[in-house]
């Protein structure tokens, strides 16, 4: 339909109204939390891959400490599965907290970190354990073979003591290899089983810059000290270098005047 002098502004107008509408509902914040979701990984069909997650979370700086705290106190209390903090971390601009948890738990434990803020760079990656794992095991059969053998030995009648002694020593010996190999297999395994998760918390306002300036001006006088202290520390170094080129300059420029004066009067 058109207006009366002919151009069609009446429908260009819902036209308008429609586009912008739709173009709301695609940037909807449920939309964007959808795509915001990461899963955890486990290897599939026999592989043995240990995933690792490296998240930026930019959050308000209000936001950053209840964050963290919520995030540590999730996984302490095995709230999405069992977990393990590995490391916490905090510096003026936010922090980052470490942990092992579950595949099936990253998704959710994500989800509260980034809660009233929004989820920025994503890495994932996996290393391959299986050239690893496979030599834990060869290393544990062969010990355990040996120590088979020096088990037999060690239960015949004709042995004497000081065989038998020897026999002792390498049989606690290869015990405490075996033992060794266990905990590095179940290292392993917890690896495998796992996923590690680096948060990493970053404020994108202002709202802590305050706070760093108080610290800053609070620590003023303190670093003037040390500042002043560091600086006359390396002048106290470069000052016995000065006293014994003094001599050494004055010298060269006495015997230059005199040079210069000598060819003036010739």
């Amino acid at each position: 339909m058109r207006h009366l002098d002919g151009n069609p502004r009446p429908l260009r107008v819902p036209l308008l109204i429609l586009l912008a509408g739709l173009v709301l509902v695609g940037c909807s914040p449920k939309e964007h939390s959808r795509a915001a979701a990461i899963n955890g990984e486990q290897g599939r069909a026999g592989a043995q891959l240990a995933y690792e997650h490296e998240l930026t979370l930019a959050l308000p700086g209000a936001l950053l400490a209840p964050r963290m705290q919520a995030t540590r106190e999730a996984c302490e209390s095995a709230r999405f599965g069992a977990c393990n903090i590995l490391g916490i971390t905090e510096d003026g601009n936010g922090g980052a907290i470490i942990l092992r948890i579950a595949p099936t738990g990253v998704e959710p434990m994500v989800r509260l970190a980034a809660e009233g803020g929004t989820l920025g760079q994503r890495v994932t990656t996996a290393e391959d354990l299986a050239d690893a794992v496979a030599d834990v095991g060869r290393r544990r059969d062969r010990l355990q073979a040996q120590q088979q053998r020096l088990d037999e030995l060690a239960k015949r009648k004709d042995i004497s003591v000081s065989d038998l002694i020897a026999l002792s020593k390498e049989q606690a010996s290869i015990e405490n290899e075996l033992q060794a190999l266990a905990q590095v297999a179940a290292g392993q395994q917890r690896r495998l089983d796992t996923n590690r998760v680096t948060l990493n918390f970053r404020s994108y306002d202002g709202a802590n810059q305050s706070s760093r300036l108080s610290r800053m001006f609070s620590n003023l006088g303190t670093n003037l000290v040390d500042g002043t202290a560091d600086a006359l520390e390396r002048a106290s170094y470069v000052l016995p270098f000065l006293i014994l080129a003094f001599p050494v300059v004055w010298l060269w420029v006495w015997l230059w005047r005199r040079v210069v004066v000598k060819r003036k009067n010739t």
